[in-house]
This record gives C-alpha cells, sequence and structure tokens, in this order.
C-alpha cells in the first residue's frame, strides 16, 4: 500500500482543533467574553461623569472604540501565551519534525486567534449596544467596524505570536505585552480628547497607533450629532501604515527567528 496523501488544509484544520477546542473545557471562551465586559464597566461607568462633558455627544459613542481595541489586545495577549507555551513545551520542535508545511502550526495559532479576536468583538459589541453605542452610518459601517477591529486584532496577535515563540517563560509573555497595552491605552484619545493632554504631550498621542485607530473607528461608527470625521483617507491613512509598519517589521523579525531555529 502506497503512502496515504498528505493534505495541507486538513493538517491546518487539526492543529486548529486542537487550540480552539479546549477553550471551552478551561473556560477560556467565557473569560474572553467576562474580559470584553469587564473592560466596559471599568472604563465607562467610572470615566462618563468625569470625561462626559468634556466629549462631544454621547460618551457611549466616544470611548465604545477604545473598549473594542482593550478587547483584542488581550485576545492577542491570550494568543502570545499559546505560543509560548507550545515553544517551551517543545510543540513547534515536534510539529517541525512532522512530514506538514513549516507554517501550518503558525496558520493554525493565526485561526485560533482571529476566534479569540471574534469572541471579544462581539461580546464588546453587544455591552456597547447596552450602554448606548449605535452606527450612524448605515449597515455597511458594522461590516467595516467589525472588519477593521479583526484587522488591528490579527496584526497585534501575529506580533503576539513572535513574542511568544521567543519567550523562554510563558507567563512572563503577558507581563512583556501588558506594560506597551496600559501605555498606548492610556496615553491616547481612546478615554479623553487630546487638548485635555499637557499641550507638550499632544503630538505624541495624537500620531500614536492606538490613537490613530480608534479615530478610524470613531468615523466609520459616526454618531448622532454628525461631529466626528468622515472615514476618508486622511483620516484612515495613519492608522493603516502603522498596520502596514508592524506587518513589515513583524514579518522580517519572524523569518529571521525560523532562520535560525532547526
Amino acid at each position: 500500500m502506497g503512502r496515504p496523501t498528505r493534505s495541507a488544509i486538513k493538517q491546518w484544520w487539526v492543529l486548529t482543533t486542537r487550540v480552539i477546542a479546549p477553550t471551552f473545557r478551561t473556560g477560556e471562551f467565557f473569560v474572553a467574553i467576562a474580559m470584553s465586559v469587564a473592560f466596559t464597566v471599568s472604563l465607562y461607568v467610572p470615566l462618563k461623569q468625569i470625561m462626559g462633558h468634556v466629549v462631544h455627544g454621547s460618551y457611549a459613542q466616544w470611548i465604545m472604540p477604545s473598549i473594542c481595541m482593550q478587547a483584542i489586545y488581550f485576545a492577542a495577549m491570550s494568543g502570545a501565551l499559546r505560543s509560548a507555551t507550545d515553544s517551551v513545551d517543545g510543540i513547534n520542535r515536534r510539529l517541525a519534525s512532522m512530514p506538514m508545511p513549516r507554517s501550518a502550526p503558525m496558520a493554525a495559532r493565526m485561526s485560533a486567534n482571529f476566534y479569540r479576536a471574534g469572541v471579544a468583538l462581539a461580546t464588546a459589541l453587544v455591552c456597547g449596544h447596552v450602554i448606548g453605542f449605535r452606527f450612524y452610518r448605515g449597515p455597511l459601517s458594522i461590516v467595516v467596524f467589525c472588519a477593521v477591529v479583526l484587522l488591528i486584532g490579527m496584526v497585534l496577535a501575529l506580533a503576539g505570536d513572535l513574542v511568544g515563540k521567543v519567550s523562554t517563560n510563558p507567563e512572563a509573555t503577558t507581563h512583556i505585552l501588558l506594560l506597551p497595552q496600559l501605555m498606548f491605552a492610556m496615553l491616547s484619545v481612546g478615554l479623553q480628547p487630546v487638548d485635555q493632554f499637557p499641550a507638550w504631550l499632544q503630538p505624541v498621542v495624537r500620531n500614536q497607533p492606538h490613537s490613530q485607530f480608534v479615530s478610524i473607528l470613531r468615523a466609520i461608527a459616526g454618531n448622532a450629532e454628525g461631529t466626528t470625521a468622515t472615514p476618508s483617507l486622511s483620516v484612515i491613512g495613519p492608522g493603516l501604515l502603522w498596520l502596514l509598519g508592524v506587518v513589515v517589521v513583524t514579518a522580517w523579525l519572524y523569518a529571521r527567528v525560523l532562520r535560525r531555529r532547526p
């Protein structure tokens, strides 16, 4: 008898199922939901009365993009933890010795990251609807909004997967990624307008990636007053350039890591 034919698609699917299936047993699925709820409550409830008078219109409309960003940031951090665990436990080395494409394990992890980001985004949108967030640019804006959030999530997940792959301590991976996530989120226009920051800090706050991503999402969703910017190239261009830059740098570093490892 000849050897059975190998299918890269089937190999990818088996590896993807290996990552996704245990999320219900381990509680990871429910943690992703709980985190999105926690972000909504912890950001909206205490800040509504403080920041509500300095933003134009509903504060729920203002802060919702930042809630979505926080949700997918933590989804990417979970993916980084999985990548680090596979690397330290020798799973990657064992898979590399098997007759499968070298990209299959990473593709499976990225598929699982897409699943995590989707769950986090869906929960965040439900929570946003409860606190008063709405889409004001038609049904297409809902699709575009979700697509942009998931695109950002996948780019962040790719960077997190790289961090996990080179990490020698899975527990430390989360802490490594937590600091820049908090720094970018706090020093951004996600929680308050840029003019509420000191003048010397405003250029950094306005142009850093988190602020650019939030600005894109606000422009796509719109608001009841019609005061948000239209989603033109000048609004979405800087954020897309940030995403492209992260992809290029991460891909280059990933290629170097793969070349150096047997």
